[in-house]
């Protein structure tokens, strides 16, 4: 009985509140969707700081792409001119013509290392008596300078991924230093209207999220972009580092040639 009554009471103490909870349920659906929260809203209405932080996450996003863009047809570039110089430097080409061509003006990554490395058999060419002291030192040169080259050719590669690294380690530290901002102006609104209620918190959560999307779009290209043409660079290295080999064991020979007759 006592159970009954007090389920009675209970439900009608709900009945009573529900009139209340409705209107402001209905007041909060209005005051939110009166809101928009479309992209171009929330930049225009975000503040200065805000705004700032956007500009910077946006500009950090189109040099990644830049660069990337950049890096994709640089290191493609090199790798086809690569394939072709190797192709005539095996067709049997003799080691005094192929140096005639290109030693004159090498126009890629692989015909520069073989110009570094073919100045010291020019060099051997114009010594009548070649000993064996002077072609090893010869031989040594040519490998120093074929390394050098590697070097340089390696470095022009590497142009630019040095930035695409420093973009995705801290562009998710500026995007979640506008997230912070938003909520402190988030904190400021509710202590302005002096009530808590989602249409005074939601603008300013909005644009601390958006700022926060904003950092992982422009880190997380340019993480991926950073991975793979650093290995595509190292790769194109080792393939320099075998053709020098390759090539100092031919020029090794000619030398030695040189050396006999």
């Amino acid at each position: 009985m006592q159970i009954a009554q007090l389920v009675a009471t209970s439900g009608a103490d709900l009945m009573s509140m529900l009139p209340f909870l409705q209107v402001e349920a209905a007041q909060t659906a209005e005051i939110a969707g009166a809101e928009d929260f479309s992209v171009m809203s929330l930049i225009i209405r975000a503040g200065p700081v805000v705004k700032a932080v956007m500009a910077i996450l946006l500009v950090m996003s189109v040099w990644s792409w830049a660069i990337a863009f950049d890096k994709w047809f640089g290191v493609g570039a090199a790798r086809s001119k690569a394939k072709a110089f190797e192709k005539a430097f095996w067709s049997g080409q003799p080691l005094d013509e192929m140096d005639d061509r290109v030693s004159s003006r090498p126009s890629e990554a692989l015909a520069r290392v073989f110009s570094a490395g073919s100045r010291e058999w020019r060099d051997s060419r114009r010594i009548k008596d070649l000993s064996v002291s002077e072609g090893d030192a010869m031989m040594d040169r040519a490998r120093t300078q074929m390394g050098v080259a590697i070097s340089r050719e390696s470095a022009r590669l590497e142009g630019g991924l040095s930035t695409l690294a420093i973009i995705g380690s801290s562009a998710p530290f500026v995007g979640l230093f506008g997230t912070v901002w938003g909520i402190m102006n988030s904190f400021r609104s509710i202590a302005a209207a002096q009530e808590s209620n989602l249409a005074v918190v939601a603008p300013g959560i909005a644009e601390a999220l958006f700022a926060t999307a904003l950092g992982l779009f422009a880190a997380i290209p340019a993480v991926i972009f950073y991975n793979k043409f650093s290995s595509d660079v190292g790769k194109f290295s080792e393939h320099m580092d075998t053709f020098a080999d390759e090539f100092a064991v031919r020029l090794s020979r000619r030398i030695n040639d040189r050396m006999d007759g």
